[in-house]
């Protein structure tokens, strides 16, 4: 694959922002939303298509990458099997947490090159948070207008050895009675634990900035959805494994739908010893 220079990912980013402005307009403008409900019962908004058509007029400006978006039209597998690379995008992460005005919700752009995302790009406009990924270069947040801090995933035995407990975020709608069996099995591995609840993409972010330690997630995902947060997370030295602990990886199959995942800052063996207890 060509290098990817941080320059590149600025650029990426900065197509991140023009898409997540259009969102914040429409967030901030006072009148009540217009949904319309997608044949998976998922919702769309007129943020979400305005962010799809700003991300792809500028993606196409600078790249002759094919974009596989949520919002865009379906693409048969028979011709994306062919692609080696191309763009994953989701413009709109969190249309439930946009619609409930709580915050959560991001712009997720990645690269994907032989089935691995190898740029990630994830903006939340509300909270006007931008992190950015490729595992060539490491992964970065942006602390302010041009300053970049790198970011790294926590290694769990410093946790432990401040006596902190481990981390785990989870969704707020999907799969809780595995959620709860899996803080069962994290206590008894590591001992004290903590449940976060965050909205979207942003659960990968965290991870890979050592503020949690695991995003546990059981039911439906599409590509799109982690794509961007797996590239961020491996570049600060973390996993995204499915449920027999293998890397995730995309376009592999006709369906979009990705099965449970594990996005874990640290590898560490007694995780996969939990996802084996768990999934077996």
């Amino acid at each position: 694959m060509e290098y990817i220079s941080f320059e590149f990912m600025q650029q990426v980013a900065a197509v991140s922002e023009l898409a997540g402005k259009a969102i914040l307009e429409v967030y901030n403008s006072g009148e009540s939303f217009e949904v319309t409900t997608k044949q998976d019962d998922s919702p769309v908004t007129k943020a979400d298509h305005l962010a799809h058509e700003i991300i792809c007029r500028e993606l196409r400006a600078f790249s002759d990458y094919p974009i596989l978006s949520e919002e865009g039209d379906a693409i048969d597998f028979e011709e994306r099997r062919q692609w080696r690379n191309y763009w994953l995008v989701d413009p709109l992460d969190g249309t439930r947490e946009f619609i409930d005005r709580n915050g959560d919700f991001t712009v997720n752009i990645a690269l994907v090159t032989d089935h691995v995302a190898r740029l990630g790009v994830i903006f939340a406009p509300d909270k006007n948070q931008l992190y950015v990924g490729s595992p060539q270069i490491g992964a970065f947040k942006r602390v302010m207008a041009e300053l970049w801090e790198p970011i790294q995933a926590q290694k769990i035995v410093l946790r432990e050895a401040r006596d902190l407990p481990v981390r785990l975020l989870g969704s707020r709608r999907y799969g809780l009675d595995q959620l709860r069996e899996a803080m069962l099995h994290i206590e008894d591995r590591f001992g004290a634990k903590e449940l976060l609840s965050v909205g979207s993409a942003l659960k990968f972010c965290l991870v890979a900035d050592g503020q949690a330690d695991c995003y546990a997630r059981f039911g439906p995902t599409c590509e799109w959805d982690t794509a961007a947060g797996q590239a961020i997370l491996e570049s600060a030295g973390g996993q995204v494994l499915d449920k027999n602990g293998q890397p995730f990886r995309y376009n592999q199959k006709e369906s979009l739908i990705n099965g449970d995942f594990w996005a874990l800052g640290d590898p560490d063996e007694r995780w996969l010893q939990i996802i084996k207890q768990i999934h077996q």
